[in-house]
């Protein structure tokens, strides 16, 4: 057993420079590899994230200006309708007032042929009394003359 123990120092003196060894390379490591890939993972990262925010906070600006731009544009299209409205409103208005015009003028008109015939209804009702007087007397002078000679009717 002491020869094992003895060949089991041996083993483990031999194996001293070989952790030796695979310290200074973990350190080494650590040192030239590890910490500088650590640092420029980290930094790959927060560039990726610098950038999905930005491209986030341009989408949200975007999508703000969109918004705006649609109000705009709803507020544009209900001025139009508006303007629209009070043209047609306007339009409306201005028949309305020249259909009262014509009607009243239609109206007077009326009025007045109605006066014109009532008056030509006057003087033909006057003529035709004075002409159905006229007739009547010559009728009365006709039948009450006295029967006259051949003569003297052709004479007058």
């Amino acid at each position: 057993m002491d020869q094992t123990l003895r060949q089991l120092g041996e083993l483990l003196l031999g194996a001293v420079p070989t952790v030796i060894l695979l310290a200074t390379l973990y350190i080494l490591y650590t040192f030239l590899v590890h910490r500088p890939l650590t640092a420029v993972l980290a930094e790959r990262r927060s560039r990726t994230q610098g950038a999905m925010e930005k491209a986030r906070a341009d989408i949200a600006a975007a999508e703000a200006r969109t918004a705006d731009y649609e109000q705009r544009l709803r507020e544009a299209r209900q001025k139009v309708f508006k303007n629209q409205e009070a043209r047609r409103q306007q339009a409306t208005q201005s028949r309305t007032q020249a259909v009262q015009q014509a009607r009243s003028r239609a109206q007077e008109q009326v009025k007045q042929a109605r006066v014109g015939m009532e008056e030509d209804k006057r003087q033909a009702m006057s003529k035709l009394q004075s002409d159905a007087a006229r007739l009547a007397t010559d009728i009365v002078r006709t039948v009450l003359r006295p029967m006259a000679s051949p003569s003297q009717v052709g004479g007058q």
